[in-house]
């Protein structure tokens, strides 16, 4: 037993290196096979070629030629329009500039007309004031009433006075009542 003894536990590694020994040159054997079969076979496939982009078709080229010259045309057309918004907004700014200035002018010319013609009122009814009563009383009357009131309104009172009492009373009442109501529509808040 002795002799038996140390001889099994040693069969038993080596059966155990000799089983995975045969495992692993299976194991290369086999992986090189597959690929082996396949190239063989006569049913497989080539392996596709790297994909390549095709040419466009002629009619697609001409298509993008056709958008790309609309674009480019309709490109030139917005820039004029552009150009000629630009122009017709200076031409206008200028207009613009010139209907301020003449405004401004006319503005100043009526300043100045309206400061002549009430110059001219001052002075006028300060002539009437310096006549004669009896002497206004008969250009008055020869007036329009509501001109006259106009006259009359401007005088110093004591002289309106003596220039209606001057006056016929027909005319010294519609002058009157001119003057009493020329403010009636004013707003009084």
């Amino acid at each position: 037993m002795t002799a038996g003894s140390p001889a099994r536990p040693r069969r038993g590694v080596l059966v155990v290196l000799a089983l995975l020994l045969a495992g692993s040159a299976a194991l290369r054997a086999g992986s090189g096979v597959g690929e082996a079969l396949a190239m063989t076979h006569p049913d497989a496939a080539p392996a596709p070629a790297p994909a390549m982009c095709p040419a466009p078709p002629e009619a697609l080229a001409r298509a993008l030629a056709e958008r790309d010259a609309q674009l480019a045309e309709r490109e030139a057309a917005l820039d004029d329009r552009m150009a000629a918004l630009a122009l017709a907004d200076d031409a206008v700014a200028a207009r613009l500039a010139e209907l301020r200035q003449a405004e401004a002018d006319l503005s100043e010319t009526l300043a100045l007309a309206d400061g002549a013609a009430e110059a001219d009122l001052a002075r006028l009814t300060a002539v009437y004031e310096s006549m004669k009563p009896k002497d206004a009383a008969t250009l008055f009357e020869a007036m329009d009433p509501e001109f006259a009131a106009g006259f009359l309104g401007r005088m110093q009172p004591e002289a309106a006075a003596a220039v209606l009492s001057g006056l016929p009373s027909d005319s010294a009442y519609a002058i009157s009542a001119i003057l009493a109501g020329r403010n009636a529509l004013a707003p009084r808040d």
